[in-house]
């Protein structure tokens, strides 16, 4: 068995080791990226830019313009992505790999420029070295600054008074990718290199082994796509194994810093919240809120790991199938936990191998709306809407003037928040229950894609839709999704639960940016206090739970209990 204690100190330690980084860079980051999006000085770069886009960046955009270039800025992605796996076998550098079949090439393409970073293939066979840098990386940098962006013109809305504009999204991505993402990236690359990630253009090197066989061993540009994909919380990897490659992730430090990397950004956005808003007592209460949710998550996840789930995994001593030794139990589920509360989808540990409740609590994760602290943007936007929705009902209960920050939340607010959290489920319980409910389809998952029949079957196939609505990306492996009707119904799901809730934020953003300032009276909720930081927390908890206990009874928890 395991010496408990020895795991307790050691999981106290990293954990204290993280708030200790993040606690550092919170104040500077936080108070860079507030200026980074306030101020009107442009660089040369930039402005160069600008004019070879036509862009002027002095002037503002109202939120259905800022809407159409998102929306047009991420259609052109995907096409271009499309368009480079499908042309991969005349590129340079394509290792000899064929063209990207049809299905799995526009599965592909949603996935990284919504920031899911979904794979439904063996990326070290399937794309060479130009659909890697041209296609996946360049998509992790530009979607990641579309969260950002977003976010921004929420904390506009809020800060503003009768505005009709809510920023320039070409500017707030531009800054976003040269003044924060690219710097932060360049600088973890080199760390990454340092800890023994490879950077070369190597291909496939053949060698022969110990007992006299031969080994293929593939390289790549792989420690400067490890660092965008998890500071700007994209997931995609390199390789297969994701994180748990070697290459990609090869000691127990470089793992700590991975999971930095993926709390760095979306830890520090509360205080550039508090900064734009004119009150950091407002990120201090939101930063509470997602710390508790992080806190509960990991720990609940660390001891349904640590215990085991059955005979065999309790005389093996702990449930290490799937996991990493170089991690082990601890560094696994503080990566896990991180990775499907950001909304990154990276792994260094196979979650379909985990404990029933184990792999229930990475679904778990996904399943409250990704907000503690979600991925780069828009998990701050997220919990922002459930901020909203909590000030509503609290005023509803005490008899309280529904205001968040000054400004009054009526019909059309609360509208467009419920919609936002309605729509993520809808896309994963109607994408679940077609599944199973299409004979053709059911007959397809049963005899091509699920490993593992019954509940846990079931359960693979909530996790991918849960995973591709929440623009996650991470999987219960033991799923082939390369197949006609995941990679459309996925690819669906996920440009859908990427860019409809973006409308619905944006729609709000414009709404609070039209009214005035409110002054606060002796009726105004306060929502700067832990009582209200505590309030987010339970209206998180029960929206998630009465929205998915239903279908989590079906699959992770009927088997976790069997």
């Amino acid at each position: 068995m395991p010496d408990t204690t020895t795991t307790a100190w050691l999981f106290v330690a990293s954990l204290a080791t993280l708030i200790l980084l993040l606690g550092l860079a919170y104040r500077p980051l936080g108070d860079y990226m507030a200026a980074t999006f306030t101020t009107r000085r442009d660089l040369k770069i930039e402005r160069g830019f600008y004019r070879l886009i036509g862009v002027d960046s002095r002037v503002g955009q109202s939120w259905p313009v800022y809407l159409r270039s998102v929306l047009a800025f991420s259609i052109l992605g995907v096409l271009l992505v499309y368009a480079l796996q499908r042309a991969q076998a005349v590129l340079p550098y394509s290792l000899g790999l064929p063209a990207v079949p049809e299905g799995l090439s526009f599965n592909t393409a949603i996935s990284f420029v919504t920031n899911t970073n979904w794979q439904s293939y063996s990326p070290e066979v399937t794309v060479g070295y130009t659909v890697q840098l041209a296609g996946l990386a360049v998509q992790n940098f530009l979607s990641a600054a579309v969260g950002l962006a977003v976010a921004i013109t929420l904390f506009r809305g809020f800060a503003a008074h009768r505005s009709g504009t809510i920023g320039n999204f070409w500017v707030d991505a531009t800054r976003a990718v040269l003044r924060i993402l690219l710097p932060l990236s360049v600088v973890f690359a080199i760390v990454l290199i340092a800890g023994g990630a490879i950077q070369n253009f190597a291909g496939f090197t053949h060698v022969s082994t110990l007992t006299g066989g031969t080994a293929t061993i593939p390289g790549g540009p792989v420690a400067s796509q490890e660092a965008i994909k998890l500071l700007g919380n994209n997931g995609g990897g390199f390789f297969n194994a994701n994180s748990a490659h070697p290459f990609e992730n090869p000691t127990a430090w470089t793992n700590l810093v991975e999971i930095f990397l993926m709390l760095l950004i979306p830890f520090s956005l509360p205080r550039t919240f508090g900064r734009m808003v004119g009150d950091n007592r407002q990120g201090y209460a939101i930063l509470g809120a997602m710390s508790a949710i992080f806190v509960v998550s990991l720990v609940a996840l660390t001891l349904f790991e640590l215990q085991g789930g059955g005979t065999a995994t309790g005389a093996a001593g702990a449930a290490l199938e799937g996991k990493e030794q170089r991690f082990g139990i601890l560094g696994s589920t503080f990566f896990s936990t991180t990775s499907t509360l950001t909304s990154t989808g990276a792994v260094d540990a196979m979650h379909d191998s985990y404990t029933p409740l184990g792999g229930m609590m990475t679904m778990l994760n996904m399943m409250t709306g990704e907000v503690a602290p979600g991925g780069i943007g828009a998990g701050l936007y997220g919990i922002l809407i459930i901020a909203i929705i909590s000030v509503f009902l609290a005023g509803l209960m005490v008899g309280r003037t529904p205001e968040y920050l000054g400004k009054k939340i009526g019909s059309r607010e609360i509208k467009l928040a419920s919609l936002y959290i309605l729509m993520t489920p809808t896309l994963v319980l109607v994408g679940t229950g077609l599944s199973f409910a299409i004979p053709a389809v059911r007959d397809e998952l049963e005899k091509v894609s699920i490993l593992n029949p019954g509940q846990h079957g079931f359960s693979e196939v909530l996790y991918a839709f849960t995973s591709a609505a929440n623009n996650n990306g991470s999987a219960f492996a033991g799923l082939t999704a390369n197949t006609p009707w995941l990679n459309a119904a996925l690819g669906t799901a996920m440009f859908l639960g990427r860019f409809v809730p973006i409308v619905f934020v944006l729609a709000l953003a414009g709404s609070l940016a039209a009214q005035d300032k409110v002054p606060a009276t002796a009726g105004t909720l306060p929502t700067h206090r832990p009582l209200f930081a505590a309030f987010v927390v339970g209206v998180v908890v029960v929206v998630a739970a009465l929205t998915y206990f239903p279908v989590v009874a079906l699959g992770p928890l009927a088997e976790g209990l069997h």
